[in-house]
């Protein structure tokens, strides 16, 4: 099979920047767009059909920022079957999705789930790259490939704006059951950890460490996620870490983490604490869903999710927090998480947890509700419609009795 560009590992770090964006698929700028990868009985695919549903690339307006054109609605649809498939592989599959997007010469590819994000350069398009079934071509042969766990494949693209619509509610109670479904660990109930490395061609010293009590910071691979891409291919990017001795169960410091940190960054860390934000906090890649960051007026944190256009109470954007916080860094006071981790009883313990939280936007505020109810601080949040600044922020968590500026809240250990 021919394609218009080439295919290797060599692209991965490429980016695509606004100067060479020829056309982009769901982003920032795009409420409706998702990826979902679904394992199927055989006779329920057609291997190797690729179709796409909704304009094509070359039906599409070219980006112009002036205009407000070249920004589109998508869904990738990754329907699989093989005999030793099963549910659990399903957020593996679709992960890799990422993986193989930053694989073809010309295409970006960030973030997950209903953040995903596709880019195509100028450079591409004139190449004679103006469908998007060359690009479900190219994830049938990679996955077929670089998965032999894959008998049959079949890729469905669509563009349509109604229709990646209708179709958004089913991937999300999806991604939601899968979630739901790691809630019943503790890292106490295992002896290994697993780890990510699939965006090290943009963090070269990036290593997401999953476990019971902590996604990924893409959000979209959880615990038993790790154990089944970890079975299915033992030498690919998501591989186990055997747990260790604990080093310190409030800040989560583990031996084994701590081995693979300093192998895996290239000796640059050699020692990470899990649910901390400060000394040693988890490195942060760029697919995260949201970041964690410290606000010195007030002593507490603030969380800003990837869909949230404002400015946040410190008057940086998230995109602007993304570029101080990604690249595989240790910043303290900052980290990229994934969003459930919201409802981890293990979020930032060693700073507080939730009860140290003091600002979100709305909808973060709203989504978790039942979460910051449970630690009594759901009406004692600020968001963007009550302040706009640290000094109303102060004022606002003196008059409802934040419980962490009144001191009722202490610190573990």
């Amino acid at each position: 099979m021919e394609f218009h560009v080439d295919i290797g590992p060599q692209y991965e770090g490429e980016v695509v920047r606004k100067e060479d964006l020829f056309l982009e698929f769901g982003g920032p700028k795009v409420k409706c767009k998702f990826e979902l990868a679904t394992v199927k009985s055989p006779e329920e695919i057609e291997h190797e059909k690729v179709e796409v549903i909704g304009p094509d690339i070359s039906d599409l307006e070219p980006y112009a920022d002036d205009k407000g054109t070249g920004s589109y609605p998508i869904a990738i649809l990754i329907d699989v079957a093989g005999a030793e498939l099963d549910k659990d592989a399903e957020a593996i599959i679709e992960r890799r999705i990422h993986m193989f997007t930053n694989m073809t010469e010309g295409w970006y590819h960030m973030n997950q789930r209903q953040d995903t994000w596709l880019r195509i350069n100028k450079d591409c398009a004139k190449k004679g790259f103006n469908s998007l079934k060359e690009l479900g071509e190219i994830y049938n042969l990679l996955y077929t490939s670089e998965m032999s766990i894959i008998e049959k494949i079949q890729t469905t693209i669509i563009t349509d704006p109604e229709k990646v619509k209708e179709l958004l509610p089913h991937a999300l109670e999806v991604y939601a059951a899968r979630d739901e479904r790691a809630r019943t660990l503790r890292d106490e109930d295992v002896d290994t950890f697993y780890g990510c490395v699939l965006c090290q061609s943009f963090a070269p010293t990036h290593i997401s460490i999953i476990t019971p009590d902590r996604i990924a910071n893409c959000g979209a691979i959880n615990w038993f996620d790790g154990r089944a891409a970890a079975k299915i291919d033992p030498d690919g990017p998501i591989f186990s870490i055997p747990k260790g001795d604990l080093i310190d169960p409030v800040k989560g410091e583990y031996t084994g983490a701590n081995k693979v940190e300093a192998e895996r960054s290239l000796g640059t860390y050699d020692r990470v604490y899990l649910y901390s934000a400060f000394e040693h906090p988890h490195t942060s890649c760029g697919c995260f869903e949201a970041i964690v960051f410290y606000i010195p007026e007030v002593d507490g944190f603030g969380v800003v999710h990837r869909e949230f256009k404002g400015n946040t109470v410190v008057g940086d954007t998230f995109s602007h927090m993304a570029g101080e916080t990604s690249g595989g860094k240790q910043v303290e006071g900052r980290l990229g998480t994934g969003l459930e981790q919201l409802r981890s009883p293990k979020f930032i313990q060693a700073d507080g947890g939730r009860k140290r939280i003091v600002w979100v936007p709305k909808d973060i505020k709203e989504r978790y509700k039942e979460a910051f109810q449970a630690d009594g601080v759901y009406d004692k949040i600020a968001t963007e419609e009550d302040v706009k600044d640290t000094d109303e922020l102060l004022q606002f968590l003196e008059k409802v009795g934040h419980p962490w500026m009144t001191g009722e809240v202490e610190l573990p250990g």
